[in-house]
């Protein structure tokens, strides 16, 4: 199924809203034109693939569902990046049509096929329409990893994969008439891509907020009428600051979910404690499977927040169960299947997961299975709980300890608003447990106090050899901790904290 047929089918009612960004307001209908026009212009180019450059609006469905009728693959790039870093993809990519925002044009530079964003929605206006039904399994979008690591792997994702998703978690024309999701993560994140799929197919109004403002998030929830969104942690921590200093009620907001990566409890039991009404969401997945692949549930969460009994609340922290359609498998070093509560590395297996990357193939194994190098475990009702990267072990004197073990009992303490551990390069263990925290308003931890927290409730052999601190985590748009800059400004220092 392509994903042209997701706007076809929501184009059944043409006259509801379906885009708001800034003063832009479309309906199915007019999107459907649009993209038909857009297809047009695409395939007058000849361009062989759609990059864009911007900060998303309704521009990003446009070119979704433009290049999707025109039969080519279409990528959102990071905005962020500098030239050197966007052209460097954009030399990845087979004679793209690049259409950009005004203020990236620069950025971009010479030597591409060109489109301002504003100039391709008044071409697609005048152009003559194409509609094409692309073969399912052509790639519909490529998408690159955030290559904090490496260098970016291109991710393809085919309309197979992209609508195994859609309409396996989302039911078609499932929302009530005055539905409106915010939506504010990045164009060039899975979450951004699926947003923008699965809104319109359930006939939800999307609300965009292309530059996160905690205070414009609250706004647009109250003149909009928004009754769904979709935040990361850093965006979900700066809202309930808001919510807590101005005693902000959200009376339309029914479904908040988070995700893009690990939130800590005590901001999620803050989350919740402001808005009870509201009923939150963690999703939990990966641009190789097309988005959110397992979800904590409103109910989840409520039971977890209630539960007396240790193993029910431990789920709080948990990313919930697998989403229809998906399978999963915790397998040891030895390719075993692992069974409750034992940790190890989650493999993946559905439509919607693609596995396969340009100019390296599948990396699914003979079974289609797909492994996600994130460290995890299963309890005995299924929940799953991820204990970030393998690539972030940091093994000390030959333990391998994960340091979401460590962080999960840091933030806990009073004193404490966020922390990461990571490993540091030493002569004597090979890598040593440094926490950085990052202190409560108006407290001073003492750093003899944090380390003691955490010998209290794990083995000696977890506690932090050192504890430093900054006035804020570095992370990327979608809230992931930059693991690497920490360590590699933890290895340019000599300087040490006392053990």
């Amino acid at each position: 199924m392509s994903i042209s047929l997701l706007l076809e089918m929501a184009s059944s009612d043409p006259d509801r809203t379906a885009v708001v960004s800034d003063d832009i307001r479309l309906s199915t209908g007019d999107l459907s034109v649009l993209a038909d026009g857009g297809a047009g212009v695409v395939a007058a180019s000849g361009a062989q693939h759609v990059a864009y450059v911007g900060t998303g609006g309704a521009i990003l469905p446009l070119l979704l569902f433009a290049s999707a009728r025109a039969a080519v693959p279409m990528t959102p790039l990071n905005y962020r990046l500098s030239t050197d870093g966007l052209r460097a993809l954009l030399d990845r990519l087979p004679d793209p049509l690049v259409v950009v925002d005004a203020e990236y044009r620069d950025a971009v530079g010479e030597g591409y096929r060109l489109m301002d964003s504003a100039e391709f929605v008044e071409a697609a206006r005048a152009a003559e329409p194409v509609t094409e039904f692309a073969d399912p399994d052509a790639v519909a979008v490529v998408l690159f990893t955030s290559g904090t690591t490496s260098k970016p792997k291109a991710v393809e994702l085919t309309h197979n994969n992209l609508t195994s998703y859609v309409t396996g978690t989302v039911e078609f024309a499932s929302a009530d008439p005055g539905d409106a999701a915010l939506i504010c993560v990045p164009p060039y994140h899975i979450a951004g891509v699926g947003a923008a799929l699965s809104n319109l197919y359930a006939g939800r109004k999307m609300v965009y907020l292309r530059h996160f403002d905690a205070n414009e998030w609250v706004r647009l929830v109250g003149t909009e009428s928004v009754t769904s969104a979709t935040v990361v942690p850093t965006m979900l921590d700066r809202i309930v600051t808001v919510l807590d200093a101005d005693k902000v009620t959200l009376p339309s907001l029914r479904t908040l979910a988070y995700g893009g990566s690990k939130v800590a409890l005590p901001l999620v039991r803050k989350a919740l404690s402001l808005l009870p009404e509201v009923g939150f969401v963690n999703a939990y997945g990966l641009t190789e499977t097309s988005s959110t692949i397992a979800v904590l549930t409103p109910d989840d969460h409520r039971a977890a927040l209630a539960s007396t009994d240790d193993g029910a609340a431990r789920r709080l922290g948990s990313v919930g169960q697998p989403v229809p359609g998906i399978e999963v498998q915790i397998r040891g070093e030895d390719g075993n299947v692992l069974g409750p509560g034992e940790p190890g590395e989650l493999f993946v297996r559905g439509e919607q997961v693609s596995g396969r990357y340009t100019d390296i193939g599948s990396v699914l194994d003979e079974q289609g299975w797909f492994p996600t190098r994130d460290v995890a475990y299963l309890d005995a009702d299924g929940y799953l709980f991820i204990g970030g990267r393998s690539d972030d072990t940091i093994i000390r004197g030959g333990e391998n300890i994960a340091p979401a073990e460590i962080e999960d009992v840091l933030v806990e303490h009073p004193h404490v608003r966020d922390c990461a551990v990571v490993g540091a390069e030493d002569p004597e263990w090979g890598q040593i447990i440094v926490a950085v925290v990052v202190p409560r308003q108006g407290t001073d931890p003492d750093v003899e106090e944090l380390r003691g927290h955490v010998r209290t409730r794990l083995r000696g052999s977890r506690t932090p050899d050192r504890v430093v601190f900054r006035d804020e985590l570095p992370t990327n748009a979608t809230g992931k901790i930059l693991r690497r800059e920490l360590v590699a400004e933890l290895n340019a220092t000599s300087s040490k904290e006392p053990a």
